[in-house]
């Protein structure tokens, strides 16, 4: 695991708008750590400014990126690669990740495309990753997206990820929701996928909810329950690589904060069995 990430605790939230005010008061004792978009904070003040300092300050605090564009073939955008190391500076974030994706032709757009599974793609995401990590002095960490089409594929996923990996010399936030939707949409074996992950390379974990519109098609939307699948296969992650830190993500349908803490507790009671299960083996 990622060094800086050694004491943030085991169980972290995705920290939105909606859910400062419940956390103005008392941060539950679950939640060890919190994640936050830079893009949605740069340049906030005044009273939602306020309180998102004396709640973020009370735990550590992660950065989740939404525009680098690792794959895109437009120049990378170093003025925001700037205002986000200024704000990472500025609010002490433990550890910054974004999406192993593209996201700008000639503009903003707001989903994640698949970068090629190629080689030549693996050297061109390589460079702009150790180019991100020149410019803000610090490890960059790359997260595996869901996606729904593989176009020019020349490699297959995983291979384009440790290569990407091994390429770049750089830390992966391992999404564990994406494993599943990606295996439902292009029939691979989730558990087999997991085996494949180089285990020293992951930072932390991401669990997330999905829509399940069809037996073989599920939409990655982070707005819902996470599934039992989903659970099972983080159980699994668990059992591969230990109990590796792990962020709840709920980005739209936000329920109260109440109704996230059961969830919050699951991913603490299978990291807790983990922990037991390997020390009894220890003492075999």
């Amino acid at each position: 695991m990622n060094s800086s990430l050694a004491n943030i605790g085991s169980v972290g939230l995705g920290l939105r708008r909606v859910l400062l005010d419940p956390l103005l008061d008392q941060v539950p004792d679950i939640i060890d750590f919190f994640e936050v978009a830079p893009e949605n904070w740069i340049g906030v003040g005044g009273r939602l400014g306020r309180k998102f300092r004396q709640v973020s300050e009370q735990r550590p605090l992660l950065c989740h990126g939404l525009s680098l564009s690792l794959g895109g073939p437009d120049p990378l955008n170093e003025l925001l690669l700037k205002r986000i190391k200024q704000f990472l500076d500025e609010n002490n974030v433990v550890a910054y990740s974004e999406h192993l994706s593209s996201n700008c032709i000639d503009g903003q757009l707001y989903d994640l495309v698949p970068i090629p599974f190629t080689v030549e793609a693996v050297r061109f995401v390589a460079e702009r990753i150790r180019r991100v990590q020149d410019i803000l002095e610090r490890p960059l960490i790359i997260e595996n997206i869901s996606y729904y089409a593989a176009p020019g594929q020349q490699i297959d996923e995983l291979d384009f990820i440790r290569h990407v990996l091994e390429e770049a010399d750089c830390s992966l936030l391992l999404d564990v929701n994406n494993i599943y939707v990606n295996s439902v949409n292009h029939g691979y074996g989730a558990q087999e996928f997991l085996v494949g992950i180089p285990t020293e390379r992951i930072a932390y974990i991401h669990q997330a909810g999905h829509l399940r519109e069809s037996a073989d098609l599920v939409i990655d939307t982070h707005g819902a329950p996470v599934a039992e699948p989903s659970w099972q296969l983080l159980q699994t992650a668990y059992e591969q690589f230990g109990s590796i830190p792990t962020l709840l993500e709920r980005d739209f349908n936000i329920p109260p904060l109440h109704d996230l803490l059961p969830e919050l507790q699951q991913i603490n009671l299978l990291q807790q069995t983990t922990k037991t299960v390997e020390k009894n083996r220890a003492k075999q």
